[in-house]
């Protein structure tokens, strides 16, 4: 989900969904910004939003990243904390996010919330309001934890100036960013669709497929390496396999997936 500041609303330009391209350290800076150009370029004719993230390196690397961003012209930037000398209040990470937005002060900036992964697990309602008008290009976080009341609290941050868009299209909202996407986009749109046309109970139906076919892939290894897989048997892009230190799967493994997406007619 992500919390947004209501004065400075992002235009969502897809018709359902947001492109969200997060690249971590496994790739070099020079892939990173090969890669972004090539989604700026393909957004041309898509009229999605691109949204970087530019984090997850050595700040210095985080800063040259933001700048391309800008300089190609993506929609808005997303940014992890800083991974080693991780920030541990709301000051601390409020002035590590200044300094990437200033490295790219005309594009829209959203921080990364993500302790699972990151460690770094400041209370977002205690930055959110510590954070107004302290970061000129800040226009929010995306939230992804299960920490329901720590979302909540983020929700009622600063005067509760703060929408909260999660990805429940029955509550109202036509915009979600899911790594599903890559794989399944069929299976979300349909949901979209039925939600619009007030069918609950077939979106009910669609979701259990898309939830048995997710649970088959990454039944046997960590997301990234499974979702590659995936990728790879049900769509025309070959993504090629995860780098190091990910652990791939097996043929073996592989070849159970396909039998079992195979089952559940997704392929």
């Amino acid at each position: 989900m992500m919390i947004r500041d209501k004065r400075r609303t992002l235009a969502l330009h897809s018709e359902a969904f947001v492109h969200q391209y997060l690249m971590f350290s496994i790739k070099i800076l020079a892939e990173r910004k090969s890669v972004t150009e090539e989604w700026v370029k393909a957004a041309k004719s898509t009229k999605q939003h691109v949204m970087v993230q530019v984090g997850g390196c050595p700040l210095p690397d985080v800063l040259e990243l933001a700048k391309h961003a800008e300089q190609v012209g993506v929609d808005s930037i997303l940014c992890l904390p800083e991974l080693y000398f991780k920030p541990s209040t709301p000051h601390e990470l409020i002035n590590y996010l200044k300094i990437v937005g200033e490295a790219a002060p005309k594009t829209p900036l959203l921080y990364y919330h993500i302790p699972a992964w990151t460690g770094v697990n400041i209370n977002m309602a205690n930055f959110l309001n510590e954070s107004v008008g302290k970061i000129p290009t800040f226009h929010g976080i995306k939230y992804t934890s299960n920490d329901l009341d720590g979302g909540a609290a983020a929700l009622r941050a600063n005067d509760g100036k703060y929408a909260l868009l999660a990805a429940a299209f029955t509550l109202g909202f036509d915009s979600a960013i899911a790594t599903t996407l890559n794989i399944l986009p069929q299976y979300s749109v349909q949901i979209l669709n039925a939600i619009n046309d007030s069918n609950v109970e077939e979106a009910r139906a669609i979701q259990n497929k898309l939830t048995a076919a997710s649970s088959v892939i990454t039944k046997n290894g960590a997301w990234v390496p499974t979702m590659k897989v995936a990728m790879n048997l049900i769509t025309p892009i070959n993504v090629g396999l995860a780098r190091p230190p990910l652990q791939n799967l097996t043929t073996e493994l592989s070849n159970e997936m396909q039998n079992s997406l195979k089952a559940e007619a997704v392929l």
